[in-house]
């Protein structure tokens, strides 16, 4: 294994993480569940620093680093709509978007042009929201830090950013599809 390989191997221990943070939320054992995801957060950033900070990139690694934060936040999303803490709707809302995005790329990749894809603006902003979200929903049921209203507006904000960053993804790549065919 060469250092230029770490940043990877931290993506797959994140990915490896998923399920027990599924488990510790399944099995309602928040604080856990809350260290779990913060690890599995601190991980995201480490391995985006190294792979930047050393120019340790790779095409692995740029599909591996997205898929392990889907992984996470998806299976993250199902538990807490399975326990009840997150509408069942929501969660169908984001696994669509994301399964629209992996259709797409998937058709761009091998009928138009290799896909070299990097998230949007919004799309990061979606992320962030679903992280939040996430964490909200958590820390509410380790104390009452944060209001029901707040849980609700975040499930609202996560609402818009999922359909406006899915329909940008379908626009802006439709576009590049039509110019490049």
């Amino acid at each position: 294994m060469k250092r230029s390989d770490i940043p990877n191997l931290i993506t797959v221990i994140r990915i490896l993480l998923v399920v027990p943070v599924a488990w510790a939320l399944l099995q309602q054992q928040y604080q856990i569940a809350l260290v779990l995801f913060f690890v599995a957060g601190a991980s995201d950033g480490l391995d985006g620093f190294l792979a930047k900070q050393f120019g340790w990139t790779s095409r692995l690694g740029a599909i591996l680093d997205p898929l392990a934060d889907k992984a996470l936040l998806v299976t993250c999303y199902a538990a807490l709509a399975w326990v009840g803490l997150l509408p069942v709707w929501l969660l169908v809302l984001v696994v669509a978007r994301d399964l629209v995005i992996v259709a797409g790329a998937v058709v761009y990749n091998f009928h138009i042009e290799r896909l070299e894809a990097a998230p949007t603006l919004i799309s990061k902003l979606n992320t962030l929201l679903q992280i939040l979200l996430v964490l909200v929903v958590i820390t509410q049921q380790l104390n009452d830090w944060f209001a029901p209203v707040w849980v609700t507006a975040l499930i609202y904000a996560v609402t818009v950013s999922v359909v406006w960053s899915g329909l940008d993804y379908v626009i802006t790549w439709g576009r590049r599809a039509r110019h490049t065919s």
